[in-house]
């Protein structure tokens, strides 16, 4: 069964699963934060523009195509939706939209959980009272430091909103660096990966822990647009690093629950890490992230070694990447 495009009458601005009339295009977000219209609408061109006809069973006669990807009109039929009506939400305009033509549209662009939740954040964003709410700033509970303390022998922090490192352990600040002499701005994970060279060293598929780093923070744009930390985030790292820049305009999105990181400590040498993220139960804007390595093998005593040392690790590796 096709998705309803409007229950009421074809076309009609504010009618149930329309979206409404473009706004001026030149319309500026508010200022310090990211523009939601925008977002939606560049990542449904992005999204479109990696599928071919022949990715989704359409037919593809060799004719030029003035466009990459998928044509509008290719993908409204696959949703079962007007041109005009799909046209209008590329524009951004996401208003009334129903989550069955969501949900429609996330099938006929393949899209994976991850960006069928994002495209409903953009599309559909949480009613907020008109009141401007502060949001509280991020604390991590005395009992949570505590397990971070307890767990001996593996590296683990705990992560928030934008990539903030919130808390950590100590063999996490032997592996990583010495997060407590940074001031707490810049214990975030995107500042450090794009503007420390340090990690670059460290990370031995640095791109693609910047990739998973920039995907975090378009999902958080999705959730909270109106978080001017993050526009300044955004902002900030856009100016100073030409791959960040890249890797936003691709506007992709996923998470990562698990995985490995190949890694060069600057005194143990190659590592190689499994890492676990834990989202908490009472806070889904927090995760718990540990790594640990295979028992008995070079990575496991690499990790034994950085423990011994303790937090001095961190500063000795930093020394020997300078000298």
């Amino acid at each position: 069964m096709k998705p309803t495009e409007n229950p009421g009458t074809p076309g009609t601005p504010g009618s149930p699963g329309t979206p409404a009339a473009p706004e001026s295009p030149g319309t500026p977000a508010t200022p310090g934060t990211l523009d939601r219209r925008a977002e939606l609408s560049e990542f449904l061109r992005t999204r479109r523009a990696r599928l071919k006809p022949s990715d989704v069973g359409l037919p593809d006669f060799g004719r030029h195509r003035r466009v990459p990807g998928l044509r509008r009109e290719e993908l409204a039929q696959l949703a079962g939706v007007s041109v005009a009506y799909y046209t209008r939400l590329e524009q951004g305009n996401g208003r009334n939209v129903s989550v069955e033509v969501l949900d429609a549209i996330a099938r006929a662009l393949r899209l994976t959980d991850a960006e069928h939740a994002h495209l409903t954040h953009l599309a559909k964003p949480p009613q907020h009272k008109k009141k401007k709410q502060v949001r509280p700033q991020q604390q991590v509970r005395p009992a949570l430091r505590q397990l971070l303390d307890a767990m001996e022998g593996v590296p683990a922090y705990v992560v928030g909103r934008r990539a903030d490192i919130l808390a950590w352990n100590r063999l996490a600040a032997a592996l990583f660096g010495d997060w407590g002499a940074l001031p707490a701005q810049e214990r975030n994970w995107a500042r450090l990966c794009f503007l420390d060279p340090a990690m670059r060293d460290l990370f031995v598929d640095w791109d693609k822990k910047a990739s998973d780093i920039v995907s975090h923070l378009r999902m958080d744009a999705g959730c909270y647009p109106n978080d001017p930390q993050l526009a300044a985030l955004v902002g900030e790292l856009s100016l100073k690093s030409e791959e960040f820049r890249s890797l936003w305009a691709t506007h992709d999105v996923r998470e990562k629950g698990h995985g490995v990181k190949r890694m060069h400590h600057g005194l143990v040498g190659e590592l190689v890490l499994s890492f676990e993220t834990l989202r908490l139960p009472d806070d889904h804007d927090q995760s718990l992230i540990t790594y640990h390595a295979e028992p008995d093998s070079s990575s496991a005593e690499a990790l034994r070694l950085l423990s011994s040392w303790g937090a001095d690790a961190s500063r000795a590796g930093a020394e020997q990447r300078q000298a």
